[in-house]
Parts: C-alpha cells; sequence; structure tokens
C-alpha cells in the first residue's frame, strides 16, 4: 500500500518553497516533488533586484538555493522527480512520479509555474540572461536609458513596451502581422507613445552580440528586407504556457490552460488540492506574488485539514 502524504507539493519555485515552508512549520510534514526544473524560472534569471530582503540584489539561482535550504530545514522532505498522472477523483490523491511510483495525499498544492514560450532562434537561446529576457518587469530596470526591443502583439505585449518606454530611450516593437491582438485601448497607448516605434510584418532573424545583446536583425515577412537595429536589451512577449497539464482532467482551467482557484483563496475546484503561483496566475507573474500565493496555498491545505479533524 502506498504512503499517504499530508501535503504533497508538486513544483519547487517561489510559491512551492513557501508553501513548503509554512506546511512544515504547521507540522503537515509536507513532501515536495521538484519537477525537472528544479527552481522554476528564476534558475534562467541573472540579477534578481525586486525581490523583498536582498538589498544588493542576488543571482536567481543562489536565491532558488536559498529558499529550498530554508524550507529543508523547516522539515520538509524534498524529492527530484516529476509528475505525470494524477487522479483526484477519490477521497485521497493519488499522483504518479516519475510514471511508476504512485503517491497517496491527503492534500496536493499544485505550484508547477508557467513556461515561457520563445520564438526559438538560436541566438536568442544563446543569449537569454545576457540582454534576452521574457520579463519587462523583472528585468526593464537594468537598461535604464538604453534602447530595446520587443517582440508581441498582444495586451501584455503593448503593456510592457510601455512599460519599457518609461525606463528605455528607445522601444523597437516587432509585430509579426499588419494588426496587433491586443485591445484598442492598449493600441492606442502604444501608438501614442513617442519613444515606441513599431515594425509592422516584421520577425526577427537573430539576436545580435557575442556575450550580450548588441542589437537584432529584422526581416520583413512581406518584402524580404533585412534591418539591423542597435539595441541593449531584447524581450519576448508572446505569452507563457502554465504547466497544468497532467491535472486537466480533475481542475478546471481557462481557455490558456491556467488553473482556476477560488475568489481570495487558492482553491480549485476539487477538495483538498490547492494551486498556486504563476500555474494559475496570468496578471502579475513575480516571484513575490507567486510567494504570497504559495503562502495561501499552505494556510488553506492547513485549515482543510484542520477542518477534517486531522
Amino acid at each position: 500500500m502506498s504512503e499517504i502524504i499530508e501535503c504533497l507539493i508538486i513544483g519547487s519555485g517561489p510559491a512551492g518553497y513557501t508553501a513548503a515552508i509554512y506546511a512544515a512549520r504547521a507540522n503537515l510534514k509536507p513532501v515536495m516533488i521538484t519537477g525537472l526544473e528544479q527552481g522554476g524560472q528564476l534558475m534562467n534569471t541573472t540579477d534578481v533586484e525586486n525581490y523583498p530582503g536582498y538589498p544588493n540584489g542576488i543571482l536567481g539561482p543562489e536565491m532558488m538555493e536559498d529558499f529550498r535550504k530554508q524550507a529543508e530545514r523547516m522539515g520538509t522532505e524534498i524529492r527530484f522527480g516529476y509528475v505525470n498522472k494524477v487522479d483526484f477523483s477519490g477521497a485521497v490523491h493519488k499522483v504518479w512520479m516519475d510514471e511508476t511510483k504512485e503517491l497517496q495525499a491527503k492534500t496536493v498544492i499544485i505550484s508547477t509555474g508557467a513556461t515561457a514560450k520563445w520564438l526559438g532562434i538560436p541566438s536568442e537561446t544563446r543569449l537569454n540572461g545576457s540582454g534576452v529576457s521574457a520579463c519587462a518587469v523583472c528585468d526593464g530596470f537594468f537598461y535604464k536609458g538604453k534602447p530595446v526591443a520587443i517582440v508581441g502583439a498582444g495586451d501584455t505585449a503593448c503593456e510592457e513596451a510601455i512599460y519599457l518606454s518609461k525606463l528605455c530611450t528607445e522601444v523597437h516593437m516587432i509585430v509579426r502581422g499588419d494588426k496587433m491582438r491586443a485591445s484598442k485601448v492598449m493600441q492606442d497607448r502604444v501608438t501614442k507613445t513617442k519613444n515606441i516605434k513599431v515594425y509592422w510584418n516584421t520577425l526577427t532573424d537573430e539576436v545580435l552580440g557575442d556575450k550580450a545583446v548588441t542589437g537584432a536583425r529584422l526581416v520583413n515577412n512581406k518584402t524580404s528586407d533585412k534591418t539591423e537595429i542597435k539595441i541593449d536589451g531584447f524581450f519576448v512577449a508572446i505569452g507563457h504556457q502554465p504547466n497544468s497539464g497532467p491535472f486537466k482532467e480533475f481542475i478546471d482551467t481557462d481557455e490558456q490552460g491556467y488553473i482556476i482557484t477560488q475568489p481570495n483563496s487558492s482553491r480549485t475546484n476539487v477538495a483538498g488540492v490547492f494551486a498556486c503561483g504563476d500555474v494559475q496566475d496570468k496578471i502579475y507573474r513575480q516571484a513575490v506574488t507567486a510567494a504570497g500565493s504559495g503562502c495561501m496555498a499552505a494556510l488553506d491545505s492547513e485549515r482543510y485539514l484542520s477542518a477534517l479533524g486531522h
């Protein structure tokens, strides 16, 4: 018979580790399954300067190592592996780790995060963290007074372009079609911002630079004309993919795949299953908000178990 875990946490980003810290302090004996991307998106981030408590900033991987050490010190058992299947149909929730090992849990906290969508060009991968970023709010500050480019045509891309325009000398906005998907109000804000230059019907041929971004080569997808621009930062804002796949049979998600939680809580549609962090947050997507929602999930889990008399 499989062991029955009080609180099983799936995912090891800021949300998962914070949930683990709170659950461990509540004596829930949490077990964490790290996932394949241990530490989450912050493992691909260099300087983190907007998380409270680090006055001099910190490297993303170092920050996540601090989170891990604190979770373990509080009593979290960390298991390295990934979840490929679940069964939330019964009172005790079943989770399969590494395809074969079955775990049973009274409560489950899903904190599997989201993965940024990329263009898929080699130079983008090579310079990721050295001028290439998928989060303007996270990294825009580093390009204050410098020219940057952003790829995207939705509301998020427009919002981030406007954010960057307040910090950077010039924002080159690269749109692959002849119109944006963004709402009209966001498009109007972009067109009225003097230091945003929109490139219509344009693709990124290559991000330029050896050790850091120095420019980008753009290609018009109608005329095939190529243009090189000088930039110090290259932002990709074409969306995120929430890592909710294994749970969709039982857990309600929106049309994009983000897990739906009840207002002012981390509760899902399944009793005893909670969600936190970027797998359920498509609005803020920050480490600090993910950590806050991890705290909520652990408290909700503790209250759920208390109500059952555990």
